[in-house]
């Protein structure tokens, strides 16, 4: 029997919030951490970990504190994300979907294209690069004005990369996860025999 999205999502988002806090922080830690070699210069686009998601703030002010400009969504429904540069933790306001965004000014979508490294929030992401999101649809109608030579960045937890997900026609495959052990791991094939 084929999983679908929704079984997907529901399974994943039951572990995670059993997930025990200490390991979710020492998960975020690990994060912060790994994200000092994504990009050594230039704009990185992030967004702030919100609920059970893995990561925290410390990534945003790990990759702000290396030099890097640092981009974070503004979810506007429907459409591609826009964007805005991330100054400080205490300039980041409530926003929809429970997220919280730099309050303005905030820069058109096709700002994506300025970020050598894309990280994007997932449930899940398989080893072919299909990645799992919550279904509203906002990356898949925004990566595709990425530059075309960036890194797209599927974050998850490790049990979150996986074999194979269901995909869809317009799903934006990563050719990257991060992950709290595993650090920085390409992506782009399926799983061989005995793997």
């Amino acid at each position: 029997m084929t999983v679908t999205k929704n079984q997907w999502r529901e399974r994943i988002l039951a572990e995670r919030r059993a997930l025990d806090t200490t390991v979710r922080a020492a998960e975020a830690a690990a994060l912060a951490d790994a994200a000092r070699t994504l990009a050594a210069s230039g704009t990185v686009c992030a967004y702030v970990p919100v609920g059970t998601e893995p990561g925290s703030t410390d990534l945003l002010v790990t990759l702000r504190d290396a030099g890097l400009r640092v981009l974070l969504p503004i979810a506007r429904d429907p459409g591609p994300l826009q964007w805005a540069v991330f100054e400080s933790l205490e300039a980041l306001v409530p926003a929809a979907f429970g997220l919280r965004e730099p309050a303005t000014p905030h820069l058109p979508p096709e700002a994506v294209s300025d970020a050598s490294v894309v990280l994007v929030p997932a449930l899940a992401v398989d080893r072919g690069g299909v990645r799992l999101g919550r279904g509203a649809g906002f990356y898949d109608r925004t990566l595709g004005l990425a530059d075309a030579g960036a890194r797209l960045v599927a974050v998850v937890r490790d049990r979150e990369l996986v074999d194979v997900l269901p995909e869809d026609p317009h799903d934006v495959r990563m050719g990257w996860a991060l992950t709290p052990l595993g650090g920085l791991q390409p992506l782009g094939r399926p799983p061989g025999p005995g793997e």
